[in-house]
């Protein structure tokens, strides 16, 4: 396995970056935190892209590109949720161009004999509330499932562009043709990558708002940035996002291998991004003094997406512990 883009790699990342820059700017975010603007042409914009595409295992990588991307953005469409949550648990369903979003846990299924009755609720899912469809996994299997037959409660949530919902079933038929016989486990690895990918774009977007305040603000006639403590934070925050980064990238290239490694490796991206959060969230702040807690200054939305990476599906100490339980088992 190859840790290293190719050029076709850096010339896709270079393209994204762009479309991104140009309908997904800064502006953007803040006019859908401050007035609740709608993001439904920059989601129209993915779809013709092609992005919403991107669901075979070969092209993980490429997919990896995206979503870090979107991450440093802050993307506030329901990508992340459609791309690494709901598609590889519900391959086939659809044409790619609807948000989905997908329900984990809380859900039961059972059959009655002529039908399968849904019940339960799933907590915390993700742009639940912007969903057209559900991918519902349960001991029986995963099953697709319209919103409209959901009871929907959006969550309050700090990032102000992150959609969570609680998502209830109350006794829902559904037939078997709804049902699909997916890899759970697989889809859980694909949503792991995709968060850490999220959290590591996040994470670097806060670096470069870092150095650019460094460079600028003045103390005692000098930049700030020339002071050796301030240099030993960032190194210390370009480390670990190098670091989460390259996790990060191995487990999309063992989701695209079907390397039995990747659930290892997914784990270890989620942890290592929410350990990269930690850091870069302390030195990101203290580094931009007072204006960190300002409403006017664009850190607190990269800052508040990368945290928000490291309480859904799971933390740095759930992941580490899933990593010693994998290598306790392993006969060396």
């Amino acid at each position: 396995m190859l840790l290293e883009f190719d050029s076709d790699q850096r010339l896709w990342q270079k393209t994204v970056r762009e479309v991104i820059a140009k309908h997904g700017p800064p502006e953007l975010v803040r006019a859908v935190a401050d007035r609740g603007a709608t993001t439904d042409e920059l989601w129209r914009v993915y779809v013709d892209q092609g992005w919403t595409e991107l669901t075979d295992p070969a092209d993980a990588v490429e997919l990896a590109i995206v979503l870090e991307a979107l991450g440093y953005a802050t993307d506030p469409t329901p990508f992340l949720a459609t791309m690494t949550q709901f598609a590889p648990l519900a391959a086939g369903s659809g044409d790619g161009s609807a948000p989905g979003a997908a329900v984990y846990e809380g859900v039961t299924a059972f059959h009655d004999g002529t039908g399968w009755l849904l019940s339960g609720t799933g907590r915390h899912v993700l742009d639940g509330d912007r969903a057209e469809r559900f991918a519902v996994a349960t001991r029986a299997g995963v099953f697709t499932v319209p919103a409209t037959d959901a009871i929907i409660r959006r969550e309050a949530a700090f990032d102000p562009v992150l959609h969570v919902a609680e998502v209830s079933f109350a006794g829902i038929r559904v037939g078997e043709s709804d049902r699909i016989d997916a890899d759970i486990e697989r889809g859980r690895h694909i949503a792991l990558t995709g968060m850490a990918l999220t959290m590591v774009g996040a994470c670097a977007r806060v670096l470069d708002l870092v150095l650019d305040h460094v460079r600028g603000r003045e103390q005692f006639g000098v930049p700030i940035g020339s002071f050796q403590a301030v240099k030993h934070k960032a190194a210390d925050m370009h480390v670990a996002i190098e670091r989460a980064r390259a996790l990060a990238y191995f487990a999309a290239l063992t989701i695209s291998a079907d390397d039995p490694r990747r659930r290892v490796a997914a784990s270890m991206a989620k942890a290592a991004a929410g350990e990269c959060q930690s850091l870069v969230f302390r030195h990101g702040m203290q580094l931009f003094g007072a204006m960190s807690y300002t409403w006017e200054n664009d850190l607190q939305f990269a800052l508040k997406r990368a945290k928000a990476g490291e309480l859904l599906l799971g933390g740095v100490v759930a992941h580490r512990a899933l990593i010693a339980e994998e290598y306790r088992a392993t006969d060396f």
